[in-house]
């Protein structure tokens, strides 16, 4: 579940669907970068593991919409509190990896 929870694209999707439910496309329009085979695994993974249900309405294509479960909305308070550390501690982080970058040879290669 760590996997999962830690995945780029697990942390974007659930995101994307905190304000409620989206249909597969316009998820994939939000998520720049994001393939249609990768979209589809994250959101099956997703499902599986009880964090997003599918919903299908018969209509013609069918139309597919996605939203958080209670346990999926639940999960988006440490997720947003770790996104806002990151956003918080952005320059921080990049200059420390300027600092190792910059380093000698011998440490970069460890």
């Amino acid at each position: 579940m760590l996997d999962q929870i830690a995945d780029k694209w697990t942390v974007l999707v659930l995101g994307a669907l905190e304000g409620g439910p989206v249909r597969f496309n316009a998820l994939k329009r939000r998520l720049q970068g994001i393939s249609q085979k990768m979209l589809g695994q994250t959101l099956r993974e997703l499902e599986r593991n009880g964090l997003v249900e599918r919903r299908a309405f018969a209509t013609v294509p069918v139309t597919v919409e996605y939203s958080l479960t209670p346990l999926g909305a639940d999960l988006t308070t440490p997720i947003n509190a770790l996104r806002v550390w990151a956003e918080t501690h952005i320059g921080q982080i990049l200059s420390a990896q300027v600092r190792y970058d910059g380093a000698s040879p011998q440490v970069n290669s460890l």
